[in-house]
Protein backbone atom coordinates (compact mmCIF):
# COMPACT_ATOMS: atom_id res chain seq x y z
CA UNK A 1 0.00 0.00 0.00
CA UNK A 2 1.03 3.56 -0.62
CA UNK A 3 0.08 6.69 0.90
CA UNK A 4 0.27 10.23 0.30
CA UNK A 5 -0.28 12.53 3.35
CA UNK A 6 -0.19 16.24 2.43
CA UNK A 7 -0.04 18.81 5.42
CA UNK A 8 0.37 22.46 5.83
CA UNK A 9 -2.69 23.89 4.03
CA UNK A 10 -5.03 26.79 6.10
CA UNK A 11 -6.41 30.00 6.41
CA UNK A 12 -4.36 33.04 5.39
CA UNK A 13 -4.67 36.96 4.08
CA UNK A 14 -4.24 37.70 0.59
CA UNK A 15 -0.45 38.37 0.65
CA UNK A 16 0.53 36.15 2.37
CA UNK A 17 2.31 33.17 2.52
CA UNK A 18 1.96 29.06 3.19
CA UNK A 19 3.92 26.14 2.52
CA UNK A 20 2.22 22.53 1.95
CA UNK A 21 3.83 19.46 2.24
CA UNK A 22 2.92 15.64 1.12
CA UNK A 23 4.87 12.74 1.71
CA UNK A 24 4.93 9.40 0.27
CA UNK A 25 5.60 6.09 2.39
CA UNK A 26 4.37 2.51 1.67
CA UNK A 27 6.13 -0.73 -0.14
CA UNK A 28 7.69 2.09 -2.55
CA UNK A 29 10.32 1.57 -5.04
CA UNK A 30 11.03 4.59 -6.88
CA UNK A 31 9.10 7.94 -7.08
CA UNK A 32 8.82 9.71 -10.53
CA UNK A 33 7.10 12.85 -11.25
CA UNK A 34 5.65 14.93 -8.18
CA UNK A 35 3.37 17.82 -8.02
CA UNK A 36 0.17 19.75 -6.95
CA UNK A 37 -3.50 20.20 -8.33
CA UNK A 38 -6.20 22.36 -7.16
CA UNK A 39 -9.85 22.46 -7.27
CA UNK A 40 -11.75 25.33 -6.24
CA UNK A 41 -15.30 25.18 -5.95
CA UNK A 42 -17.51 24.63 -9.20
CA UNK A 43 -14.37 24.29 -11.36
CA UNK A 44 -12.49 21.60 -12.80
CA UNK A 45 -9.35 20.13 -10.97
CA UNK A 46 -5.86 22.05 -12.65
CA UNK A 47 -2.17 21.26 -12.61
CA UNK A 48 -0.76 23.69 -10.14
CA UNK A 49 2.93 22.78 -10.52
CA UNK A 50 5.01 19.60 -11.56
CA UNK A 51 8.29 18.60 -10.82
CA UNK A 52 10.27 15.56 -12.24
CA UNK A 53 12.52 13.16 -9.84
CA UNK A 54 15.56 15.53 -11.69
CA UNK A 55 14.31 18.78 -10.06
CA UNK A 56 12.80 20.35 -13.52
CA UNK A 57 9.74 22.14 -12.70
CA UNK A 58 6.38 23.45 -14.34
CA UNK A 59 3.92 25.92 -13.33
CA UNK A 60 0.41 26.57 -14.12
CA UNK A 61 0.73 30.61 -15.43
CA UNK A 62 -1.49 32.02 -12.75
CA UNK A 63 1.32 30.80 -10.08
CA UNK A 64 4.56 31.44 -12.06
CA UNK A 65 7.04 33.94 -9.77
CA UNK A 66 4.58 32.83 -6.49
CA UNK A 67 5.05 29.45 -5.78
CA UNK A 68 7.98 27.33 -5.77
CA UNK A 69 7.79 23.36 -5.59
CA UNK A 70 10.36 21.52 -4.81
CA UNK A 71 11.21 17.47 -3.21
CA UNK A 72 13.31 16.10 -1.15
CA UNK A 73 13.94 12.81 -2.95
CA UNK A 74 15.09 11.16 0.02
CA UNK A 75 12.10 11.57 2.02
CA UNK A 76 9.81 11.23 -0.76
CA UNK A 77 7.68 14.94 0.10
CA UNK A 78 7.05 17.62 -2.40
CA UNK A 79 7.02 20.78 -1.61
CA UNK A 80 4.81 23.74 -2.20
CA UNK A 81 5.57 27.20 -1.26
CA UNK A 82 3.45 29.65 -2.08
CA UNK A 83 3.99 33.31 -1.66
CA UNK A 84 2.00 36.10 -2.63
CA UNK A 85 -1.44 34.53 -1.95
CA UNK A 86 -4.59 35.77 -3.51
CA UNK A 87 -8.49 35.19 -3.04
CA UNK A 88 -8.25 33.04 -6.32
CA UNK A 89 -5.95 30.89 -5.16
CA UNK A 90 -8.19 29.46 -2.42
CA UNK A 91 -9.79 25.85 -3.86
CA UNK A 92 -8.30 22.10 -2.46
CA UNK A 93 -5.26 21.68 -3.08
CA UNK A 94 -3.98 17.97 -4.14
CA UNK A 95 -0.66 16.51 -4.03
CA UNK A 96 -0.23 13.37 -7.19
CA UNK A 97 2.65 11.53 -7.95
CA UNK A 98 3.54 9.18 -10.09
CA UNK A 99 5.30 5.70 -7.95
CA UNK A 100 6.88 2.39 -8.96
CA UNK A 101 5.55 0.28 -5.95
CA UNK A 102 3.44 -2.89 -5.59
CA UNK A 103 5.24 -6.62 -5.93
CA UNK A 104 5.40 -5.97 -10.01
CA UNK A 105 6.76 -2.75 -9.55
CA UNK A 106 4.04 -1.16 -12.11
CA UNK A 107 4.31 2.60 -12.04
CA UNK A 108 0.82 3.58 -10.53
CA UNK A 109 -0.77 6.89 -10.12
CA UNK A 110 -1.68 8.02 -6.53
CA UNK A 111 -3.68 11.14 -4.92
CA UNK A 112 -2.94 12.68 -1.39
CA UNK A 113 -6.68 13.56 0.53
CA UNK A 114 -6.89 16.80 -0.42
CA UNK A 115 -5.84 19.85 2.16
CA UNK A 116 -7.49 23.13 2.11
CA UNK A 117 -6.32 26.51 1.23
CA UNK A 118 -8.36 30.20 1.71
CA UNK A 119 -7.22 33.21 1.17
CA UNK A 120 -9.18 35.80 2.55
CA UNK A 121 -9.29 39.07 4.64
Amino acid sequence: QVQLVESGGGLVQPGGSLRLSCAASGSIFSVNAMGWYRQAPGKQRELVAAITSGGSTNYADSVKGRFTCSRDNAKNTVYLQMNSLKPEDTAVYYCNAAIRAGWDMGLYDYWGQGTQVTVSS
